[in-house]
């Protein structure tokens, strides 16, 4: 589907004028491109922001949808941000987000495993699939990391975002971060070095 044609997605004179009548300011403030441009946003990092989350939460469908409700907010609620922190806002919703997914999927399997202990959970074909044999390992060895350390890693070296950044994203100090990455680092090497 075509979110920008569909109108999912205004100009951002439009946002303008739905949040806030006909304020001339903030009309000519958007007109200078100062605002959020949800669709030039939506353009251009979609698929980053896809494949960060899907590093966050493992399968593509799920993905999407964190996204895909980042931006449906977004825009629902007509908010206007500077377009210079629209991005690391974003960023952190979709991370955010993922945190949600990855916590009912924990809840929905500790009920699972209380009513039906000898099911275990598997992964789909399509996952498998998709994924080369290297991929798996690496995402394997990811998701076995502590939550904190999952996500440092993934926005700082996925990403290539830089430390200040990462612990803005996060609300953590950047001393937090560099120690999340290394142990982070440390335990993928001994993860992915013990499966050869």
């Amino acid at each position: 589907m075509d979110y920008a044609q569909s109108g999912a997605f205004g100009t951002p004179s439009e946002a303008g004028r739905r949040a806030s009548g006909s304020e001339p300011g903030r009309l000519e403030a958007a007109a200078a491109g100062e605002w959020l441009d949800a669709e030039a946003i939506f353009r251009q990092y979609h698929a980053d922001l896809v494949r960060l989350a899907l590093l966050l939460v493992g399968d593509r469908a799920s993905a999407e949808d964190v996204v895909q409700d980042v931006f449906t907010r977004l825009c629902a609620r007509g908010r206007e941000l500077d377009q210079h922190s629209a991005l690391a806002y974003i960023r952190a919703a979709v991370v955010n987000g993922c945190r949600s997914v990855l916590r009912r999927r924990a809840l929905a399997r500790r009920i699972a495993i209380t009513r039906a202990p000898w099911r275990e959970a598997q992964e789909s074909a399509e996952h498998t699939a998709i994924l080369a044999e290297d991929r798996r390992r690496v995402l394997a060895a990811l998701a076995a990391l502590p939550a904190r350390r999952r996500e440092v890693l993934v926005l700082r070296f996925y990403l290539d975002l830089p430390v200040a950044e990462v612990a803005a994203i996060l609300g953590i100090s950047q001393g937090s971060v560099k120690s999340a990455a290394a142990r982070g680092l440390a335990a993928l090497a001994r993860r992915l070095g013990e499966e050869q």
